[in-house]
Parts: C-alpha cells; sequence; structure tokens
C-alpha cells in the first residue's frame, strides 16, 4: 500500500541513513553475542558461559547467561523495529500512525525513528492520558 510521502525527501533520506547506521550496529553487536549459535530459525542463541565447576563458579555462569540474554532479546526487538521502520519507509507509510493514521511528528521520528504511533495514541494505548 502506497502512499504519499507526508515528510520532505530530505527528511526521509535522513531518517533512512539513521535506520541503516543502527540496522547495522545492532547487527555487528548480535554478531558479537554468539555467532556460532543459531536456533532453527535463524536467531541468535546466548551461550552458557563456563567459569568452572564450583558453586560460585557456577552462580556467576547463571547470572552472566541471564544477563546475556537479556540483552540479546532487548538487541533483537531493537532490531526488528528497526527492520519494520525501513520496511515502512519503502512502502511509502513510514511515519504514519498505525492506529490513528495521521502523520506522526517529525520531532518524535527524529528522537525515536523506529515509531509506529503518535505520542496521543501512545499515551492512550499505555493509559497515559
Amino acid at each position: 500500500m502506497k502512499s504519499t510521502p507526508v515528510f520532505s525527501a530530505d527528511f526521509l533520506t535522513k531518517i533512512t541513513e539513521v535506520l541503516t547506521a543502527e540496522q547495522a550496529k545492532l547487527g555487528q553487536e548480535l554478531g558479537k553475542m554468539n555467532p556460532s549459535k543459531l536456533s532453527n530459525n535463524g536467531e541468535l542463541l546466548s551461550a552458557f558461559p563456563y567459569h568452572g565447576d564450583k558453586e560460585d563458579e557456577n552462580a556467576a555462569e547463571v547470572a552472566e547467561y541471564e544477563t546475556n540474554l537479556s540483552l540479546e532479546q532487548t538487541l533483537e526487538r531493537s532490531a526488528r523495529d528497526v527492520d519494520a521502520a525501513l520496511e515502512r519507509l519503502k512502502q511509502g507509510t513510514y511515519g504514519i500512525c498505525k492506529y490513528c493514521k495521521k502523520p506522526i511528528n517529525e520531532k518524535r521520528l527524529l528522537a525515536r525513528p523506529t515509531s509506529s504511533s503518535c505520542v496521543e495514541c501512545k499515551k492512550a494505548i499505555l493509559q497515559e492520558a
């Protein structure tokens, strides 16, 4: 569903550059997590670290694994958000709120380029109105 652009070509070029740079950065970070371990669906799996067999070493392994797993999930969510924003740019629907279908304020998009909703709708969803 291609729509007419609501934003200037310069603004969209700037956003594309920001999102593309973020996509590359996230890809590098995810690659550092554990490039040799992939699940069946292609997602990275955090490797369980090994520090030794003593009780305190085992506790350190569990703590490190939990931290890595949480970080990995956050990075994957961010990467999906960036990919979705780039796809909206390709489709010509970038910057349009997915709820009210109105343009999202440019300042919001500059602050959070992956936004898919306007501030008003996001507040309503989070019941912050």
